[in-house]
């Protein structure tokens, strides 16, 4: 690194958080089990993201996706939509707002979704941007007098339901990256494989190295309470089943009191840093999922 961006980065916080961030690659830890409520459904989890601690730092750590934007957080872009079902409950979600809780509601009421792109090629619809540039126009300035950040995640909280009822998938759902796919075993068995997992850098394709800060790679996220199975359990039981998620939780309650975990690194740098010093200057180690 040379002089220039030593200084570059001391000077500028976020690009300080993106130094921070580890590398992609490291060692992780998987399994793998039969869903309890249907033999034909495999689930493959990354314990080593699932056990870390990650929370979303919206509003306080985040850096943002985009350099100087950090207020956006993750909603620079408008978000595209999985399919009809997802698009018409935001439709629902939507028409529960107001000018009071929505600041872009003159804007986005009747026009609160737009054709867009995802490959340059396939037409495809998402949340609209508020200007060119985006952001998505669900989002409120943090100096709205009705409440900054999304106000879709806003309304939910006022009626008294998990904002995953009112978002679109692609928001509820990271940063949890699960795929799908029907897989044949040598004897000739179908099943419907789930794999849960990071959505890191790489889940946005080539573009997502660009991102300026991106949170599952940097410590400053890996702050919370609880294992993130745990403070994610309700969208990981809306993206596998409850008896599945149930059955999670308990192979990953077993793995923490077994002391076997491939700790995410960023846990574990997170831990390091928020750890007083010991005599001597030396950092005492970080224990398994601190």
């Amino acid at each position: 690194m040379s002089r220039r961006d030593q200084i570059r980065i001391t000077l500028d916080p976020a690009a300080a958080a993106r130094a921070a961030e580890v590398d992609l690659d490291f060692p992780r830890e998987w399994i793998e089990f039969l869903d309890p409520d249907d033999e034909k459904h495999l689930v493959r989890a990354d314990l080593t993201w699932l056990l870390s601690r990650w929370t979303c730092v919206f509003g306080s750590a985040c850096h943002g996706i985009v350099a100087g934007r950090a207020q956006d957080g993750c909603c620079s872009h408008g978000a595209f939509f999985t399919d009809a079902d997802d698009e018409n409950r935001v439709k629902s979600a939507a028409a529960k707002l107001t000018p009071e809780t929505w600041q872009h509601y003159r804007k986005g009421f009747k026009n609160y979704t737009e054709m867009d792109t995802i490959d340059g090629a396939k037409p495809a619809r998402r949340t609209a941007i508020q200007s060119e540039d985006g952001p998505c126009v669900f989002l409120n300035d943090a100096s709205f007098a009705g409440g900054g950040g999304c106000a879709l995640h806003a309304q939910a909280l006022r009626d008294g339901v998990h904002p995953l009822q009112y978002k679109p998938d692609v928001c509820w759902q990271l940063p949890v990256r699960r795929e799908q796919d029907w897989i044949k075993r040598p004897d000739g068995t179908k099943l419907l494989q789930s794999t849960l997992t990071e959505f890191d850098r790489r889940g946005w394709g080539p573009g997502g190295h660009d991102l300026d800060w991106w949170c599952t790679s940097s410590p400053d996220a890996h702050v919370g309470a609880d294992p993130m199975y745990v403070s994610y359990a309700p969208e990981l039981t809306a993206l596998i089943g409850k008896g599945a998620y149930d059955r999670l939780a308990e192979l990953c309650d077993a793995r923490i009191k077994s002391g076997l975990v491939a700790v995410h690194p960023a846990t574990v740098a997170a831990a390091k840093a928020a750890a007083p010093k010991k005599r001597g200057g030396r950092e005492p180690a970080a224990p398994p999922n601190s």
